[in-house]
């Protein structure tokens, strides 16, 4: 899946601007080293940097690193895939928010985050959570279904699992978490009944791959008119997320 580093920031804001509630979560002290994995464009690595810390971002996406790097010269990044990486032992802490439910490779990931942590490091981290988006799924899939797209409707965009499911998973890859909630947080979607569209066409096109340009906007309109009920509030759209958010500490 491509990214388009400039939309992202421009109408999907929301990413990294609810990720700065998170930056509280991981506390960054002056000195200490962190990595900042699925950094996107580079605003909550920079807002790290600014505490004090030393601060290194990565993404998979070099559309992403090219604009974090144009928007944040004085902050290093590059590009990484959380999955497979080797950092042995630099940091006293890695961060992530909003990237972890893309993985497709979850051991691998913990495997590698595990390795670059010092003893008694910290991943500190915010995914979505088991129902996030599950109302917006079920409509987009059902608009699937009813067009005879099959086997796009049984398309797994993301990983969104429950919170003891992902404690007990960190804890067999030698983890201690020390703190996790899942919690509700409805999201807002900009421009009105046009956001459901735009956040589909930004997070889940894999959904309406081979589908035409034209029953595309159709789909689209169809989805969106399912979940007016649910999404529409006084003229103002939100989405139905659900989130996770954990501490796991590095046993020494």
């Amino acid at each position: 899946m491509k990214w388009n580093a400039e939309l992202y920031d421009q109408k999907h804001a929301f990413v990294y601007q609810f990720g700065e509630n998170v930056l509280e979560t991981l506390d960054a002290k002056k000195g200490e080293h962190i990595l900042d994995i699925g950094c996107g464009t580079g605003y909550l690595t920079q807002q790290i940097q600014n505490a004090g810390a030393i601060v290194k971002g990565t993404d998979y996406s070099p559309d992403m690193i090219a604009q974090a790097k144009a928007s944040y010269p004085g902050v290093a990044f590059e590009v990484a895939d959380a999955s497979k990486f080797d950092e042995a032992d630099k940091y006293d802490a890695v961060f992530s928010n909003a990237v972890l439910h893309w993985v497709k490779n979850q051991d691998g990931m913990m495997d590698s985050v595990y390795k670059s942590l010092k003893p008694g490091g910290r991943f500190v981290a915010e995914m979505g959570g088991k129902g996030n988006v599950g109302k917006l799924i079920a409509a987009t899939k059902q608009v699937l279904e009813q067009r005879g797209y099959h086997k796009q409707a049984k398309t797994q965009v993301w990983y969104f699992p429950s919170l003891g499911e992902y404690a007990s998973r960190l804890e067999a890859h030698g983890f201690r978490v020390t703190y996790a909630v899942h919690f509700d947080r409805k999201t807002p979607l900009q421009d009105g009944d046009q956001g459901v569209a735009k956040w589909i066409t930004m997070f889940a096109p894999l959904y309406l791959v081979g589908v035409p340009a034209e029953e595309k906007q159709e789909m689209l309109k169809e989805v969106t008119a399912l979940l007016e009920p649910h999404y529409n509030e006084n003229g103002q759209w939100y989405a139905d997320y659900k989130r996770l958010r954990f501490i796991a500490v590095k046993e020494i």
